[in-house]
């Protein structure tokens, strides 16, 4: 029996997507989410987690490339910020940071955990938005703030390699940099996509974006057309993926 966990992103990030995180956790189809701690339904979304009952299921969901900072120096620093508002420029172009930079990042990520423990939450694990905490130069900073604020879980880099999502390693730092620094993992790592498309070995996270669609369907989230999420629902991927049982972050 396959061992799976499914972890749903960007909780936080607007109201559909919180909404359909505390949805699928009420019909089991996930286990675990990741709160974005500058979302703009932040608050809305600790709410939705406390009352729903999966407050002790929460990690961080690391943000540099999206959204408002909630420290003031990284505003300084234009690779990140721009106009007040993270960017997405620094993932193409990762260059390395100088040790005042580091400091910097240090302390927003530092705020993020923060901010969501301030909320009431202990966060059980950590991954990023848009893969970010996996490049080689700001890996080192995340696991630094993690060890510091007690996180001992981490997602990895993706390990699964399908057509449609090949795996990443440019710029990225190798997956057996969290083991050798302490940390525990998932073996493999993918996308809820990736069902059908490869095989799912045992013990391995499954990052799906839980959303609704225009007639209120729970689906997994591939993009946005005219401001309306769409992707395959979550209940009718999961038919396809044969003999496992979900676990849960804590578990690892």
């Amino acid at each position: 029996m396959k061992r799976i966990i499914i972890n749903g992103d960007d909780f936080g990030m607007t109201g559909s997507a919180s909404r359909a995180i505390a949805r699928a956790f009420c019909e089991n189809l996930i286990t675990d989410t990741t709160m974005m701690a500058n979302g703009a339904f932040f608050e809305e979304a600790v709410i939705l987690a406390k009352e729903n009952g999966f407050s002790d299921r929460i990690g961080v969901h690391f943000n540099l490339t999206e959204g408002t900072p909630l420290t003031a120096a990284i505003r300084t620093l234009p690779q990140f910020v721009s106009d007040g508002r993270f960017h997405k420029d620094y993932l193409r172009d990762p260059k390395p940071l100088t040790p005042g930079e580091q400091e910097i990042v240090y302390a927003e990520l530092s705020a993020q955990i923060e901010r969501i423990k301030h909320a009431g939450l202990i966060p059980t694990h950590a991954d990023s938005h848009h893969y970010i905490h996996t490049l080689s130069s700001i890996a080192p900073i995340v696991a630094a703030v993690c060890r510091d604020h007690g996180i001992v879980r981490i997602r990895l880099n993706r390990t699964l390699d399908t057509p449609a999502h090949p795996r990443i390693t440019e710029n990225r730092m190798d997956n057996a940099f969290w083991t050798e620094q302490g940390f525990r993992t998932t073996r493999d790592f993918g996308r809820l996509t990736d069902i059908g498309a490869t095989e799912i070995p045992d013990l391995c996270e499954l990052m799906a974006h839980p959303d609704l669609d225009r007639d209120g369907s729970l689906i997994d989230r591939v993009s946005v057309r005219s401001g309306v999420p769409c992707g395959a629902e979550i209940r009718t991927t999961l038919q396809n993926l044969s003999e496992y049982t979900l676990i849960d972050y804590t578990r690892l």
